[in-house]
């Protein structure tokens, strides 16, 4: 079942790299920003250190400071408990709190909601439905239409959807109550939508590339109202965009459209673009010793380091599209996504040692008290540590026949959504790893 699993999507890969976009969608409008852009009566961003609050992170790095988590489990070892998940997505657990958060999309029904499960025990708090009907149709067939993570600022959940060949972002209360939606933008789509939010300040940030020209933008936190706007290359890309601090100041850094930029997170003024990865581009960047690292894609291939004024300090052939890359003192780790990790000192680029481990990988690693964890497309989830001497195996787990969602970490415990479809009908659980 697995082997055919793969190959047919492999199939829908090959057969769908020359696809263009459908037709034409409405032009972007730029939006300048105001002396509004950053309010004063936004509350602050009020995360605990154990919580787990939108994509890779608070940090949006994929690294947890918190309480270790188990490195090996299976059906019968380190579970807490495991719960349905109802649909289908690829949308990461957001954890904050005693509640977790996540995307799901009913394909028959034409349906993207937002689940809210409750930590302790993974029962159903709550659903709430956002979009009914007008699905894309120019979707990958590793994507799904409830692929971006949900991003908490501790008061409100802010949510991303393509739906209708626009990007909607929603705002909702931690009970599920909408406080606002707003239509961010047109999107010509080639293979479906998969950025998620990450929040700044007073503002939710946006990324939104596709091949009619596509944008970057800030929405207010508290109104949904857009602060700024920018154009994109028109190039199908995927990636989130982060802000880092670099340079001494903060810079949201994103990259595809051959290109890797930096925007002044508050006005979105440009501060500098490096030619460099790919067209396409998913993963999301990551910074050590004031270096920003990016990686992508197709059709080229290129990881590299970038100063804070935009300089390339280091460049090379290998890539991992799929997955986000993981900076860890001082050296860089990748996991490709034909199966190859590999480790570079993060200042020369000078690569420490490689190792296939075998699979496909679609998910980014997450790292737990120095060891890497990376989950590959048929549900086996790799663990090796942050050793920059050689490749250290530490364990190899399976659950589930099918692994999108890249994991969540809160309070020592490991939040992993996979599939299954090994005894029937394919179904989605959600798993909470820990010691009893």
């Amino acid at each position: 079942m697995r082997r055919l699993l793969l190959i047919g999507l492999l199939t829908v890969s090959l057969s769908g790299c020359g696809r263009r976009p459908g037709p034409p969608v409405p032009k972007m409008q730029e939006v300048t920003a105001v002396a509004t852009a950053q309010p004063a009566d936004v509350p602050d961003l009020n995360w605990s250190s154990d919580d787990w609050p939108m994509w890779r992170g608070a940090n949006a790095d994929g690294v947890s400071t918190g309480a270790a988590v188990p490195t090996k489990w299976s059906e019968t070892e380190n579970v807490v408990w495991k719960t349905k998940v109802p649909g289908r997505g690829h949308s990461s657990p957001t954890i904050v709190g005693d509640r977790i958060y996540l995307e799901t999309a009913d394909e028959q029904q034409q349906v993207q909601s937002v689940l809210c499960l409750d930590r302790a025990d993974g029962r159903q708090v709550w659903q709430k439905e956002l979009h009914r009907g007008q699905f894309e149709t120019a979707m990958h067939g590793e994507n799904t239409q409830a692929t971006s993570t949900v991003a908490c600022d501790g008061e409100r959940l802010f949510v991303l959807f393509l739906n209708d060949r626009k990007i909607w972002a929603t705002a909702l209360d931690l009970d599920g109550h909408q406080v606002w939606q707003t239509e961010v933008g047109s999107f010509g789509s080639k293979f479906g939508y998969s950025a998620s939010p990450t929040l700044h300040k007073s503002l939710v940030l946006i990324a939104a590339d596709h091949g009619q020209g596509g944008f970057v933008a800030a929405l207010n936190r508290l109104t949904g109202d857009i602060a700024w706007r920018k154009q994109r290359p028109a190039k199908s890309s995927y990636a989130s965009p982060r802000v880092v601090s670099l340079g001494g100041r903060d810079q949201l850094v994103l990259c595809g459209g051959n290109l890797v930029a930096s925007f002044d997170p508050i006005t979105g003024e440009s501060l500098w673009s490096t030619p460099g990865t790919a067209e396409a581009a998913v993963g999301t960047l990551v910074v050590a010793d004031d270096l920003v690292f990016a990686s992508g894609g197709y059709p080229e291939q290129e990881t590299l380091a970038i100063k804070p004024d935009g300089s390339v300090a280091w460049r090379n052939k290998a890539k991992s599209y799929c997955p986000s890359l993981l900076a860890h003192e001082g050296h860089l780790y990748m996991v490709s996504d034909d199966g190859v990790a590999r480790c570079y000192e993060g200042a020369t680029g000078t690569k420490k040692w490689e190792k296939r481990i075998g699979g496909n990988f679609r998910v980014s690693p997450v790292l737990s008290d120095g060891h890497i964890i990376s989950t590959d497309m048929s549900g086996k989830t790799t663990v090796f540590s942050a050793a920059p001497n050689q490749y250290e195996l530490v364990a190899e787990n399976q659950l589930g026949t099918e692994g999108f969602a890249s994991p969540g970490i809160s309070r020592g415990q490991l939040f992993l959504r996979v599939a299954d479809a090994a005894n029937g009908p394919r179904q989605e659980w959600l798993y909470c790893i820990g010691t009893k």
